[in-house]
């Protein structure tokens, strides 16, 4: 199920904001929970998804609600109805982030690659912390073009996006991060 924009609140993850999520990442949390709890048998997912969704559609008075406040109530939720043990391993998971790393490109400036790699390091590391496990990168050229001081995509830019790649595609290899494994793809 794909929620309509203009009906929900923009989820904050971590330093960036999710639009137009869909719900399934609310079914993952509550199912990894319940198994944890070794409760295959729990029957509530739907009601209490169901239950998170009108509330983000009808009844949350914010405009950007920080994925922690959504799950303490979450958790409160699974309280209230007899579910402690449900609500005691509830983990966030986050919807899907997409990330455009001219952002970073910028905070980083001309000549300062290294200085791009530690931000994206440290902003993969925060949103591993806040729930996030499906990362999907944009503006890599654009970005390989702010890094290098050019105007138009040329092969220095090409070889440095080239390394962006090969460092998402290897990050959980290389910067493996313990809580859970990060899913990065690249926008085509």
């Amino acid at each position: 199920m794909i929620c309509l924009v203009g009906n929900l609140p923009v989820l904050q993850v971590g330093r960036h904001q999710v639009i137009g999520y869909g719900t399934e990442w609310i079914d993952e949390a509550l199912s990894r929970a319940a198994d944890r709890c070794n409760r295959d048998d729990f029957p509530f997912i739907d009601d209490i998804r169901n239950g998170v969704l009108h509330y983000l559609e009808h009844r949350c008075p914010l405009r950007v609600l920080p994925l922690s406040d959504l799950f303490e109530r979450m958790e409160s939720m699974l309280l209230k109805i007899g579910c402690d043990a449900i609500a005691l391993q509830l983990k966030p998971i986050a919807p899907p982030v997409t990330i455009s790393l001219v952002r970073f490109a910028r905070e980083s400036g001309n000549g300062f690659e290294l200085a791009f790699f530690c931000l994206l390091t440290e902003d993969l590391h925060d949103l591993s912390e806040q729930g996030a496990e499906s990362i999907t990168f944009k503006d890599i050229e654009e970005s390989a073009m702010i890094l290098r001081g050019k105007k138009s995509f040329t092969k220095d830019c090409e070889k440095l996006a080239i390394e962006i790649r090969d460092f998402l595609k290897n990050f959980n290899k290389d910067h493996g991060i313990a809580e859970r494994q990060l899913y990065l793809s690249v926008e085509k």
